[in-house]
């Protein structure tokens, strides 16, 4: 897999971390630095660990299925790329979530928001992707998104959230569609 999909991978899971971060920013009102980067960092971290504890739970079968694993990838990419787009059509806004950012409060979110990108590590397993620099990457990208949506939820409305979720899902979508036309080819 190649750097640039794995950018994409990253943005497209920084997705859902991006909508609640943008929501964190609307309840709290007003941009602060140090704020935005401890919700970048929840959400980052997870996201760097999430796909790593994928990856290894993935390896431990991935020499059964080798033969079929660009199914799986393909068919995990699907199915999450197709609920952020269902959740994107549903037409609720921001939640008004506390503006809190203690352990009790983000730790849910950050857990919520990176159970695909277990499901992606699960993938990289089969596809036999280098997890550490992948998992860096998607933490790192979630980082920087996450602190840019914390100011732009300071500034924003409730419609972002559903743009986020939708372009997280196309893009998904595509790279499980590549993922899949390679492994059907050889």
């Amino acid at each position: 897999m190649t750097l640039p999909e794995i950018l994409l991978i990253a943005i497209g899971l920084a997705a859902d971390a991006f909508a609640v971060a943008v929501c964190k920013g609307m309840a709290k009102g007003k941009y602060e630095p140090g704020y935005a980067s401890a919700v970048g960092l929840y959400f980052g971290g997870f996201h760097a660990l999430m796909p790593t504890l994928g990856y290894f739970a993935g390896a431990a079968f991935a020499s059964y299925i080798t033969s079929f694993d660009h199914w799986i990838a393909f068919g995990l990419l699907l199915v999450i790329g197709i609920n952020m787009i269902r959740e994107s059509m549903g037409g609720e806004g921001c939640e008004r979530t506390a503006a809190d950012i203690g352990p009790k409060a983000m730790l849910p979110l950050a857990v919520a928001t990176t159970i695909d990108a277990a499901a992606v590590g699960v993938s990289f397993a089969f596809l036999k992707v280098k997890i550490l620099p992948a998992a860096l990457i998607i933490g790192v990208v979630t980082f920087v998104s996450s602190n840019f949506a914390v100011w732009l939820g300071t500034k924003s409305s409730d419609r972002l959230k559903q743009y986020s979720k939708l372009i997280g899902g196309i893009v998904l979508i595509g790279i499980g569609l590549k993922i899949l036309i390679e492994g059907l080819i050889g």
